[in-house]
């Protein structure tokens, strides 16, 4: 799949209102004295052949991080809407058949995650979703920019927006699983003031 993989492009999906956190952007956190989105872009940027960010917010306020900025074309749909948006910028690209779409508040998911998951894509246009232990994280997931259209299609149509209704429903799903590390899961993501404590802990005890 080595050719598959050199035409995945990344999309950061941050376009919540991070309320639990207090509102704003989520990205700007700061875990050891970098912002969350600079965590998750590092470990993103390898493993893809482009990357965008897909938020909402006013792109200055990101611009620092280098990213093209795609921001949500049906507004108010939850992280499919990101999806969308993502698949829209990949086609505009014309060279990124895939794309994997991550959380922005996430910073430890797997630096193999494009990798494994483009190995479970198959002859149809599934959509390869991640997994570890019994959770499934929709989020995490590599999609075919072919579907776009039907996306637009069932946002619009549907009266839904639930990832699961799309990915699992609508289309056929392919999991892959993750191994928890060390009592931590890879997929960790940070809501509350807590949890960034909690990364923070994490983050001295693996000594990165």
């Amino acid at each position: 799949m080595a050719d598959l993989k050199d035409r995945i492009g990344g999309v950061i999906l941050a376009g919540g209102r991070s309320l639990r956190m207090g509102g704003g952007d989520k990205g700007l956190a700061l875990l050891a004295g970098r912002p969350l989105l600079a965590h998750v872009i590092g470990r993103l940027r390898p493993q893809v052949n482009a990357l965008a960010l897909n938020t909402n917010s006013e792109p200055a306020r990101l611009a620092s991080f280098g990213l093209e900025i795609v921001a949500d074309s049906l507004p108010g749909l939850g992280p499919l809407g990101g999806v969308l948006a993502g698949m829209r910028w990949a086609k505009q690209r014309g060279n990124v058949e895939r794309i994997v779409t991550v959380a922005c508040d996430t910073p430890f998911f797997p630096a193999e995650l494009v990798a494994r998951l483009a190995d479970a894509v198959g002859s149809d246009d599934r959509i390869v979703q991640a997994r570890s232990g019994d959770r499934r994280h929709p989020t995490f997931a590599l999609w075919p920019v072919s579907l776009a259209d039907d996306l637009q299609t069932f946002l619009r149509c549907a009266g839904s927006h639930s990832m699961r209704a799309f990915a699992g429903e609508r289309h056929p799903v392919a999991l892959v699983d993750f191994p928890l590390g060390a009592g931590h899961d890879p997929f960790f993501n940070v809501n509350t003031p807590q949890d960034l404590l909690m990364a923070e802990q994490q983050l001295a005890e693996s000594g990165r």
